[in-house]
């Protein structure tokens, strides 16, 4: 089975390709040929799949001598203006709801949510990008909430989440709340509201969003649908310090995010020489030779999410090899 994302309309099709010869004059045919020439492409991305997927067990194997660390496929499904969509992250304004689009399903979020559980897939979030202000917030909000019900206990929920609302949430079906604006405060973290936070989900659902943009050659954490910077770094004493608080961070490289032109090194490193608890890393991801870079940035601790080189969402990654790439990690 492959999945296909037409580019024209945002639809997402499913369809089998035969190899049906031509059996009158022994020759191929124009569209046969074409036939062929797909199923050579799947079977080299078969193989690099494979490759990718053994290089990844021997990361995970000298990373930890008594047990297997896994890089796990985590899928999103980014809300903006009430649609699916896959957006440019650093083009996100608030004012007039704008973003740069890379892809606008013509399917809801219940569809990608029901997909992600058929093929087993866990622990991926869904994003409101828009502000509780925008008159698109309902909308994007009540497709977030139609996800969750789809996919109770299967995905996390991030976008305006406080300790007013993170019970809302967690009781619609989300496995945890992920949270950034609410606990950095003018450029600073908040313990008062990270400690109200924590009283209301407890630690083992609670996920901080750590994403990150470059600034003077550092990495500081930005808040706001990535529009603001704090003065908080991205590095290993943040991890740290923040560790106790969250069962998990989920770290966007802004400045990659939605491009599919390769990874944020960097970022890359500060996560996995940390490496102390789940992280996920999202951004830049655009190919299979990207993840194996990922993997060996990251020591093969990283957690990953592609979104705009998915073939879903009109890329070329097949979304079925990445989940059984993921797969064979966790063999």
């Amino acid at each position: 089975m492959i999945w296909t994302a037409d580019k024209r309309n945002g639809r997402i099709m499913e369809r089998q390709e035969g190899m049906d010869g031509n059996a009158q004059d022994g020759g191929l045919g124009k569209q046969n040929v074409a036939v062929v020439n797909r199923w050579d492409n799947i079977i080299e991305n078969s193989r690099t799949v494979e490759r990718v997927s053994c290089q990844m067990r021997k990361w995970g194997s000298c990373q930890a001598k008594d047990k297997e660390v896994e890089m796990e496929f985590r899928p999103c499904i980014d809300i903006h203006n009430g649609k699916v969509k896959q957006i440019v992250g650093g083009s996100l304004r608030d004012e007039g709801d704008q973003a740069k689009e890379n892809f606008v399903a013509g399917q809801d979020a219940a569809f990608f949510a029901r997909l992600y559980r058929e093929h087993g897939v866990r622990g991926g979030h869904i994003i409101l990008l828009n502000p509780v202000e925008s008159p698109y917030y309902e909308a994007t909000k009540e497709q977030a909430m139609e996800a969750l019900k789809a996919y109770p206990g299967g995905m996390q929920v991030g976008g305006g989440i406080h300790a007013g609302n993170a019970l809302e949430f967690l009781r619609a079906g989300a496995s945890h709340v992920i949270v950034t604006s609410y606990v950095f405060r003018d450029g600073e973290i908040n313990y008062e509201n990270l400690e109200k936070l924590r009283a209301v989900t407890g630690r083992e659902r609670l996920v901080l969003d750590l994403s990150c943009r470059n600034k003077e050659g550092e990495y500081y954490i930005v808040t706001d649908r990535w529009q603001k910077f704090t003065g908080q770094k991205l590095d290993e004493a943040l991890l740290e310090r923040l560790s106790g608080y969250a069962d998990e961070f989920l770290v966007h490289a802004v400045d990659v995010e939605g491009k599919a032109r390769g990874i944020e090194g960097e970022v890359a490193q500060i996560l996995g020489n940390w490496g102390k608890m789940p992280i996920t890393y999202a951004g830049g991801i655009g190919s299979f030779a990207d993840l194996e870079e990922l993997g060996r940035l990251g020591k093969g601790k990283l957690n990953f999410t592609v979104g705009s080189a998915l073939d879903l969402f009109g890329g070329d990654m097949g979304f079925e090899e990445v989940v059984r790439m993921s797969s064979a990690v966790l063999v």
